[in-house]
């Protein structure tokens, strides 16, 4: 794309522009990304061009029929974005990056493993990673009366022990802490100028950012490598867990998945189903310890289902179910859908062409005044008053390529607020209980608080 051309499409709309000093823009966007895309909508309308240093540039919409659009769009049209900021983290087959044919396929391969009737084996499994990290048999401090707690760790714990116990069947003490250790090095190490400006990713002599990073991607390799090795000579390899699955899976050709391809498919299934669900817990709680109301209509409506519900059922509360929405309308884990295009569109009017990149602002279309009152507001009870369709409602993405695990995803979030919030009382610290909400920035493949949001606990109620 040609984001400075002033010419008009063909269309007869005019090209918008990009701003000039890219730099300063892109800096913008890496300090405060929602606050600099809503400048953007003030500044140019809807759709407007952004570019991205070592990225190139893309034409975002931030609106319900600009979405419509881009997510009906011919799939043969439509690809991930090259280069693209997380394929050091998740692998070039990973299927977020996967094209066309092999998408397809590496999909339907991955589908059955995310249905409904099997997330809800995992049920128990989040509840019981939940009350751990309460009692203090996680990875941080029991969450007793006094005690100061930092959301972010704690539910970062809670979703990693999870996705190891969903993934790999993990459950031996010894062994999940060589691997929380493995990903929390992992994770940390690729930072956000590595993940912005690729140039940066070259080691100097063995040594530098990039080096740190692929030192612990090896280290995470080894590990899943050696449990794929030895999950092959088993002669049950496939278990219930999600790695026996993919072990087990055939194409139509009757060919299975090689290692390497595995590699990279668990490897995203660990950093997309960690980080992405964590960011949400903390979002949650946030928000709704600074709404007493809704707070206490949620305590109430956990109190009504018992004292030990079964997980399916607190999957089906009404207003769990809209606290959860309304926080994933707010803070979309991963805000930017980025498709790039192998032929010409044209988007909202204006004509794009091959190799031309497109995209939907998920916090502008969440927060869109033609769709949504009072939008900045966290109102889970406009959830209840009406449906939102996929087109003004989209935390997941959408099209063909909607997030493959959005159904555990939304399932453990549920389970996992719903467990914290019946079983203690808490307050949010000084430094957040009042005052702005913390900005969002990137961590990883997802975005969510600059800072972890601290919290004391007041009381612990008898489960």
């Amino acid at each position: 794309m040609q984001p400075e051309s002033p010419r008009a499409s063909d269309s007869g709309h005019p090209r918008p522009r990009a701003p000039r000093a890219v730099l300063l823009h892109a800096l913008w966007a890496g300090i405060d990304f929602e606050s600099y895309f809503r400048h953007r909508r003030a500044h140019d309308g809807d759709p407007f061009l952004v570019r991205f240093p070592g990225f190139g540039g893309a034409l975002f919409t931030g609106t319900a029929s600009g979405t419509k659009e881009l997510f009906r769009a011919p799939v043969e049209l439509l690809r991930p974005p090259e280069p693209n900021p997380i394929e050091p983290l998740v692998g070039s087959a990973s299927l977020i990056l996967a094209r066309d044919a092999v998408h397809r396929r590496d999909r339907r391969l991955l589908a059955p493993a995310f249905h409904r009737s099997r997330i809800t084996l995992y049920g128990h499994t989040v509840h019981e990673s939940t009350v751990a990290e309460l009692t203090g048999a996680g990875a941080g401090p029991a969450w007793t009366p006094g005690a100061r707690i930092d959301v972010r760790a704690a539910a970062r714990a809670i979703t990693l022990r999870v996705i190891l116990r969903a993934v790999f069947g993990i459950d031996d003490p010894g062994r999940r802490a060589v691997y929380t250790a493995a990903v929390v090095e992992f994770l940390s190490a690729f930072g956000g100028p590595l993940m912005l400006v690729p140039l940066l990713r070259h080691s100097v002599f063995g040594h530098g950012p990039w080096a740190r990073f692929a030192a612990a991607r090896d280290r995470l390799d080894e590990l899943l490598t050696a449990d794929l090795q030895r999950r092959r000579s088993e002669t049950a390899g496939a278990g219930a867990d999600i790695m026996g699955l993919l072990l087990a899976a055939r194409y139509t050709d009757g060919g299975g998945c090689t290692d390497a391809e595995l590699l990279d498919q668990l490897r995203t299934l660990l950093v997309a189903g960690h980080e992405t669900t964590a960011t949400s817990l903390v979002w949650a709680l946030y928000h709704l310890h600074r709404t007493p109301a809704a707070l206490r209509r949620l305590r109430a409506e956990l109190a009504a289902v018992g004292p030990d519900p079964d997980p399916e059922d607190l999957a089906r509360l009404p207003y769990l179910d809209a606290v959860c929405h309304e926080t994933l309308r707010l803070h979309p884990p991963v805000p930017i859908v980025l498709r790039r295009l192998t032929g010409p569109f044209t988007l909202l009017g204006v004509d794009l062409a091959a190799g031309d990149t497109m995209g939907v602002a998920l916090p502008l279309l969440h927060s869109d005044p033609e769709t949504w009152s009072d939008p900045y507001t966290f109102t889970p009870e406009r959830f209840l008053d009406r449906g939102y369709g996929p087109f003004e409602f989209a935390p997941y993405g959408g099209g063909h390529r909607r997030c493959v695990g959005s159904t555990l995803a939304e399932y453990e979030l549920r389970i996992a607020l719903a467990t914290i919030v019946s079983r203690v009382e808490l307050a949010l610290t000084p430094r957040y209980a009042g005052g702005r909400q913390p900005r969002a920035v990137p961590h990883n493949i997802a975005t969510g608080p600059h800072a972890g949001i601290t919290v004391d606990v007041v009381r612990a109620v008898a489960p």
